[in-house]
Protein backbone atom coordinates (compact mmCIF):
# COMPACT_ATOMS: atom_id res chain seq x y z
CA UNK A 1 0.00 0.00 0.00
CA UNK A 2 2.92 2.25 1.21
CA UNK A 3 4.62 1.54 -2.02
CA UNK A 4 1.51 1.93 -4.43
CA UNK A 5 1.18 5.46 -2.50
CA UNK A 6 4.53 6.72 -2.72
CA UNK A 7 4.52 5.90 -6.96
CA UNK A 8 1.56 7.95 -7.21
CA UNK A 9 2.66 10.79 -5.10
CA UNK A 10 6.53 10.96 -6.47
CA UNK A 11 4.60 10.83 -10.00
CA UNK A 12 2.75 13.96 -9.32
CA UNK A 13 5.46 15.81 -7.62
CA UNK A 14 7.50 14.87 -10.82
CA UNK A 15 5.45 17.09 -12.72
CA UNK A 16 5.75 20.05 -10.21
CA UNK A 17 9.31 20.36 -11.05
CA UNK A 18 9.26 21.19 -14.67
CA UNK A 19 7.55 24.42 -13.53
CA UNK A 20 9.26 27.31 -13.23
CA UNK A 21 6.10 29.30 -10.96
CA UNK A 22 3.23 27.36 -9.63
CA UNK A 23 -0.31 29.01 -10.28
CA UNK A 24 -3.51 27.80 -8.82
CA UNK A 25 -4.66 25.39 -11.15
CA UNK A 26 -1.12 23.85 -11.01
CA UNK A 27 -1.67 23.55 -7.38
CA UNK A 28 -5.00 22.31 -7.20
CA UNK A 29 -4.08 19.20 -9.76
CA UNK A 30 -1.79 18.58 -7.29
CA UNK A 31 -4.11 18.02 -4.67
CA UNK A 32 -6.52 16.30 -6.92
CA UNK A 33 -3.78 13.79 -7.74
CA UNK A 34 -2.98 13.66 -4.07
CA UNK A 35 -6.73 13.07 -3.28
CA UNK A 36 -7.11 9.89 -5.79
CA UNK A 37 -3.58 8.60 -4.46
CA UNK A 38 -4.84 8.72 -0.63
CA UNK A 39 -8.42 7.61 -1.43
CA UNK A 40 -6.88 4.78 -3.24
CA UNK A 41 -5.12 3.43 -0.61
CA UNK A 42 -8.19 3.64 1.38
CA UNK A 43 -7.31 6.06 3.19
CA UNK A 44 -10.99 7.05 5.08
CA UNK A 45 -12.64 10.38 3.25
CA UNK A 46 -12.36 13.03 6.50
CA UNK A 47 -8.52 12.80 6.63
CA UNK A 48 -7.99 12.97 3.09
CA UNK A 49 -10.33 15.98 2.98
CA UNK A 50 -8.48 17.39 6.24
CA UNK A 51 -5.19 16.47 5.06
CA UNK A 52 -5.75 18.09 1.18
CA UNK A 53 -7.32 20.94 2.44
CA UNK A 54 -4.55 21.54 4.76
CA UNK A 55 -1.93 21.18 2.01
CA UNK A 56 -3.49 23.38 -0.88
CA UNK A 57 -3.96 26.07 1.74
CA UNK A 58 -0.35 26.09 2.68
CA UNK A 59 0.69 25.45 -0.51
CA UNK A 60 -1.48 28.87 -2.03
CA UNK A 61 0.04 31.07 0.82
CA UNK A 62 3.21 33.01 0.88
CA UNK A 63 5.83 30.42 1.90
CA UNK A 64 5.35 28.32 -1.63
CA UNK A 65 5.21 31.87 -3.72
CA UNK A 66 8.53 33.20 -2.39
CA UNK A 67 10.40 30.03 -2.47
CA UNK A 68 13.22 29.84 -4.92
CA UNK A 69 11.75 26.16 -5.99
CA UNK A 70 7.99 26.49 -5.30
CA UNK A 71 7.87 22.79 -6.28
CA UNK A 72 10.35 21.76 -3.46
CA UNK A 73 8.80 23.50 -1.44
CA UNK A 74 5.25 21.71 -1.62
CA UNK A 75 6.60 18.74 -1.35
CA UNK A 76 7.85 19.86 1.64
CA UNK A 77 4.89 20.68 3.02
CA UNK A 78 2.90 17.20 2.02
CA UNK A 79 6.09 15.96 3.54
CA UNK A 80 5.21 17.91 6.91
CA UNK A 81 1.62 17.80 6.94
CA UNK A 82 2.09 13.54 6.19
CA UNK A 83 4.44 13.17 9.50
CA UNK A 84 1.79 15.61 11.57
CA UNK A 85 -1.60 13.07 10.46
CA UNK A 86 0.72 10.28 11.21
CA UNK A 87 1.52 10.97 14.70
CA UNK A 88 4.52 13.68 14.45
CA UNK A 89 6.32 12.14 17.35
CA UNK A 90 8.35 8.57 18.16
CA UNK A 91 6.99 6.93 20.88
CA UNK A 92 9.35 4.04 22.63
CA UNK A 93 8.39 0.42 22.68
CA UNK A 94 7.10 -0.74 26.22
CA UNK A 95 8.73 -3.66 27.13
CA UNK A 96 7.19 -5.83 29.78
CA UNK A 97 8.21 -6.02 33.00
CA UNK A 98 9.34 -9.23 33.21
CA UNK A 99 9.95 -11.30 29.50
CA UNK A 100 8.69 -12.08 27.54
CA UNK A 101 7.31 -8.97 25.47
CA UNK A 102 5.09 -9.97 22.94
CA UNK A 103 4.53 -7.74 19.89
CA UNK A 104 1.57 -8.03 17.50
CA UNK A 105 2.37 -7.40 13.57
CA UNK A 106 -0.51 -7.64 11.33
CA UNK A 107 -1.00 -6.52 7.76
CA UNK A 108 -1.95 -7.58 4.17
CA UNK A 109 0.22 -10.34 2.63
CA UNK A 110 3.16 -8.89 0.72
CA UNK A 111 2.77 -5.77 3.21
CA UNK A 112 6.15 -6.37 4.59
CA UNK A 113 5.29 -7.99 8.59
CA UNK A 114 8.30 -10.74 7.93
CA UNK A 115 10.99 -7.63 7.19
CA UNK A 116 9.40 -5.45 9.86
CA UNK A 117 9.92 -8.52 12.76
CA UNK A 118 13.80 -8.90 11.49
CA UNK A 119 14.57 -5.15 11.33
CA UNK A 120 12.54 -5.03 14.46
CA UNK A 121 14.93 -7.81 15.92
CA UNK A 122 17.85 -6.37 15.26
CA UNK A 123 17.04 -3.01 16.87
CA UNK A 124 15.97 -4.94 19.89
CA UNK A 125 19.44 -7.20 19.56
CA UNK A 126 21.24 -3.40 19.02
CA UNK A 127 19.83 -2.03 22.37
CA UNK A 128 21.00 -5.00 24.44
CA UNK A 129 17.72 -7.46 24.53
CA UNK A 130 17.34 -11.04 23.26
CA UNK A 131 15.12 -11.31 20.43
Amino acid sequence: MFATLSDRLTSTFKNLRTKGRLSEADIDATVREIRRALLDADVAVPVVRSFTGAVRERALSAEVSGALNPAQQVVKIVNEELVAILGGQNRPLAMAKRPPTVILLAGLQGAGKTTLAGKLALHLKNEGHTP
